[in-house]
């Protein structure tokens, strides 16, 4: 009896450890999931699939291991046709490197059924929907640069490219720093789309307290879209971890109207910061023809020089030492 008391005590300490600053009315939708234990993934389960690196245990879903250019994903085969919905995700990004690490990893909300692979994280470039990108690497150190690790969102319409190499700061909407990598603990996020928001809080101290990380206003996602998880590693490594994935579905806000129909023929939008030109880093300016001809001249008047000079001492050493014969 005291054993089972003590049991109850500890899994009711675990459940309240990171409670989620939910709306009123929510709904656990669990076909859209992830919760331990994960052994399930290994027998076909219809509404998961995963590919590339990804190995799935009891106690985690393991995107990519800790080693060179790994790419893995996993996707919900399950449409989320709710209009308003939230994911609490718990996840860990470690290694053994301490200041080299990378890339990060990515959360879906796109058309695809299949999440496939490419250069953003390990999905596709021109994506359909909502990317949040958990970065880790630096690529860009230009005008636009900011901080790592590295949390932001960009929604894109299927016609928009991706770049990875500036860090997507070209169209993102939003972003925060967040120190999540390399943690004891596990990291807490909590993605929220109601009534065309999104906001993100994150809980990367493990002090069981939120942190706005931002929230954007006027974002069009349509219904009908997949949930998914990808990383990549390249020349630098990590694990990326997903411990648990809770979507919630949301009831509607007051004055919040829905059509079915209209929802799934939605094109993505936000009204956020819109795509940038791309800003090259700044490089020194380059030394004009002339003066290179400058510098040459002076170097070759100094080297003239210093020949002179020396012939000049040499032919006086000379005449000291005739001098001194004759005495």
């Amino acid at each position: 009896m005291t054993v089972t008391l003590l049991l109850l005590c500890i899994l009711g300490a675990v459940s309240s450890k990171n409670p989620l600053p939910m709306e009123k009315k929510v709904y656990i939708r669990r076909e859209h999931s992830l919760i331990r234990p994960f052994s399930s993934l290994n027998m076909d389960s219809p509404m998961w699939d995963y590919s590339g690196s990804t190995i799935v245990s009891n106690n985690e879903v393991r995107l990519t291991p800790d080693h060179q250019s790994k790419q893995g994903r996993i996707w919900n085969t399950v449409p989320i046709m709710t209009p308003n919905w939230e994911l609490l995700i718990q996840f860990k990004v470690h290694g053994s490197g301490k200041t080299l690490y990378g890339d990060g990893f990515a959360l879906w909300y796109t058309k695809e059924a299949v999440l496939k692979e490419g250069p953003v994280f390990g999905g596709k470039n021109y994506f359909n929907g909502l990317g949040i990108f958990f970065d880790t690497y630096s690529n860009h150190n230009g005008e636009h640069s900011h901080g790592h690790p590295y949390v932001s969102a960009v929604v894109h319409n299927g016609t928009q490219h991706y770049d990875h190499d500036s860090d997507g700061t070209h169209n993102e909407l939003a972003g925060c720093q967040s120190s999540f990598r390399g943690q004891r603990h596990e990291t807490f996020a909590s993605v929220k789309y109601i009534n065309s928001v999104l906001t993100v809080h994150l809980d990367a101290r493990g002090k069981n307290k939120w942190t706005k990380c931002f929230e954007v206003k006027n974002v069009i996602l349509p219904t009908g879209y997949h949930l998914g998880f990808s990383a990549a590693t390249g020349q630098l490594a990590d694990n990326h971890d997903i411990v648990m994935l809770k979507t919630y579905e949301v009831d509607l806000v007051e004055g919040q109207k829905f059509n079915p129909e209209e929802a799934l023929k939605l094109v993505p939008s936000a009204d956020g910061e819109p795509d940038r030109p791309r800003v090259e880093n700044k490089k020194p300016a380059k030394t004009s023809f002339l003066w290179v001809i400058f510098y040459i001249f002076i170097a070759l008047v100094l080297i003239f020089a210093s020949i002179a000079i020396g012939i000049i001492v040499w032919q006086k050493h000379s005449e000291n030492k005739r001098r001194k014969r004759f005495y």
